[in-house]
């Protein structure tokens, strides 16, 4: 019983808990009520390791975040795939997590979720031997696609009716592109199989492919 309590009570347990009513409610679901009864604890056991909500949704984040760009590195342009699939995967899996990162990146990139993602991907740029001057630039230019991109992914996914099936969905898609007048879309009619057929992890990936080529270019 006193281990459990412990564990119950400890910061790192706090922050899985709300972690977990993130991923089933989103932000409104995270409360210090739904907190105490996921944890069978008192309000006053929670306040003793987080002082309020906004600290405890910077603390879920930057697990999350931690738990993604963990991975063991080989080779700069993997390490940089690695990293980035990780990050495009958590965010999939954390319907929350790209408002929290875009939150992070604007309101405070002096927190420790910032850093640790510049990190791990601007170590893989400095070892592609990129000029010092630069590292930001071209670090800032893969930060900002990973998280466009995954965000943009994940939403795409929520907008989704439930249950509804995606290559149906895609398909339907590609009959109205195709359908769209030739002399004003003519792009689109042309890839409206491609995009009937993408993957979007494939996709993601190409993406990051194409910024490599031109950095190390």
């Amino acid at each position: 019983m006193t281990t459990r309590r412990t564990e119950a009570l400890s910061r790192a347990r706090i922050v899985e808990a709300a972690v977990e009513l993130l991923d089933a409610d989103g932000e409104s679901g995270l409360t210090f009520r739904a907190l105490t009864q996921r944890l069978a604890t008192g309000p006053g056991a929670i306040y003793w390791h987080v002082a309020n909500k906004g600290e405890l949704l910077d603390a879920a984040t930057e697990t999350v975040i931690a738990q993604a760009v963990d991975h063991p590195q080989s080779g700069p342009r993997d390490g940089i795939r690695t990293v980035a699939l990780g990050l495009f995967e958590a965010i999939d899996r954390h319907p929350w997590l790209a408002t929290q990162l875009a939150l992070q990146l604007s309101r405070s990139p002096w927190g420790t979720v910032t850093p640790r993602i510049f990190e791990s991907i601007g170590r893989q740029v400095r070892e592609l031997g990129v000029p010092e001057a630069e590292w930001f630039t071209a670090t800032s230019a893969l930060v900002h696609y990973i998280l466009g991109a995954a965000g943009q992914n994940a939403a795409n996914a929520r907008s989704a009716a439930p249950g509804a099936d995606r290559a149906e969905f895609l398909d339907a898609v590609s009959k109205v592109w195709e359908a769209l007048d030739p002399d004003e879309y003519p792009f689109m009619r042309a890839v409206a199989a491609q995009m009937r057929e993408h993957d979007d992890r494939a996709q993601f990936l190409a993406g990051i492919d194409l910024i490599l080529g031109g950095i190390t270019r």
